[in-house]
């Protein structure tokens, strides 16, 4: 299945039906009056969070969307039918943004959730409406409004409560398929992982939580180097951030520098994203002599002078995963936890969450449009990473515990 996290559309709400000018005319029935009914309601649009989609292919392809219009009134004050609501599906997790006037319209997070995007068209009054006891053969009515226009963008943004956060080949398809049931591909070459990969980490009967897993950055990924940062936005949800580093890399290259380099990518993207909660996960030390390993180790954390928590694992053998992900589901507790008992520090994430998004919707849209003067000016660029580029198809792996 192709993973399009991004489309445009345009949707517009139906008309609402006219009124209608009518007299009653029956045999012995003179001068019967105004009888002329309503028109019906236009069709509003909505937009619907549907669990089982995970991706935005499908307003590629058809981007336009229009609900019924309203149909007239009729004589014998019979009222037109109202037009059908259009409602449209799309993934959980799906944010959706007026072009027009770049404001955020709605957040869909959750499986059901409607927001309305366009009103329906309001109906016109027929001639019975305007009767009184001077005016006892009126004709006038009044017209249906158009309904509401929009241009809309849909941004999917995956929802989990960890990110994985490293560069390529620092083992996080590895992690994620050792402790979830998530089956990513994994090879020996850079750029495995193409799309964001969701696996649900089951701790114990009734404790779980998702992690998820984007493309490995590389140092000058913020000007569109290897897969460049739009998939960082997949991460503005996400709770906590594991930053997975090799910690002996086949290169020779390293890890401390890696760590520094992905900071600094985080940094460029959006400084509210960097300053979310990391912790450093030091991977592959089955890579490291056993008696060498704790020594290593602490040399790289000295190195960094990282002062938040650090867990030593190898995602291939399993080893150190287990604990790492029993704190992983401490914290989320606790959180949660906090939020409940307090409804500022709730309201706190929440006004984070939307400063990433701002950050990182302004950010992709510096990037797109460098990349589109680039191109009218005829220069070289590297269009691997364009954002319009539908030309391969690419597997999006959702797990189930």
């Amino acid at each position: 299945m192709k993973f399009v996290d991004e489309a445009t559309i345009i949707v517009e709400a139906g008309k609402g039906g006219h009124g209608c000018l009518s007299f009653r005319r029956e045999k012995y029935v003179p001068k019967g009056g105004p009888d002329g009914g309503d028109g019906g309601d236009g069709g509003s649009v909505y937009l619907v969070a549907d669990g089982n989609l995970n991706t935005l292919i499908d307003y590629r392809f058809q981007r336009k969307h229009k609900a019924q219009n309203g149909q007239p009134g009729s004589g014998r004050n019979c009222t037109g039918i109202k037009g059908d609501d259009l409602e449209l599906p799309v993934p959980v997790g799906t944010t959706v943004v007026d072009m027009d006037t770049h404001e955020v319209l709605g957040d869909l997070t959750k499986e059901g959730q409607r927001l309305k995007v366009a009103q329906g068209g309001f109906h016109g009054l027929g001639n019975t409406r305007f009767k009184s006891s001077i005016n006892r053969a009126p004709r006038q009515t009044s017209k249906g409004s158009d309904g509401e226009a929009r241009n809309l963008r849909l941004e999917l943004k995956v929802l989990a409560d960890v990110g994985l956060l490293g560069m390529p080949n620092a083992g996080k398809s590895t992690f994620i398929r050792s402790v979830s049931a998530a089956q990513p591909k994994v090879a020996d070459y850079p750029f495995t992982t193409l799309v964001p990969n969701l696996g649900v980490v089951s701790v114990q009967a009734h404790q779980s939580f998702v992690i998820a897993d984007i493309p490995g950055l590389i140092e000058g990924a913020a000007e569109g180097a290897g897969l460049g940062i739009r998939f960082l936005k997949h991460l503005v949800r996400t709770r906590l951030l594991l930053h997975l580093v090799d910690v002996a890399p086949y290169d020779g290259s390293s890890p401390v520098e890696a760590v520094k380099a992905i900071a600094h990518e985080l940094e460029k993207f959006s400084e509210t994203l960097a300053n979310r909660p990391r912790w450093l996960v030091l991977n592959k030390v089955d890579m490291v002599p056993e008696e060498d390993r704790e020594a290593h180790c602490q040399a790289i954390v000295d190195e960094l002078g990282w002062e938040g928590p650090v867990f030593v694992v190898s995602a291939l053998s399993g080893e150190g995963t287990k604990p790492l992900v029993q704190a992983v589901m401490r914290w989320i507790e606790e959180q949660a936890e906090e939020e409940a008992e307090n409804p500022e520090i709730a309201e706190q994430e929440a006004a984070r969450r939307r400063q990433m998004d701002d950050e990182a919707r302004a950010k992709i849209e510096a990037d797109r449009n460098a990349r589109r003067a680039s191109r009218e000016a005829g220069d070289d660029y590297d269009d691997e990473d364009d954002f319009d580029d539908d030309d391969d198809d690419v597997e999006v792996v959702y797990a189930p515990e």
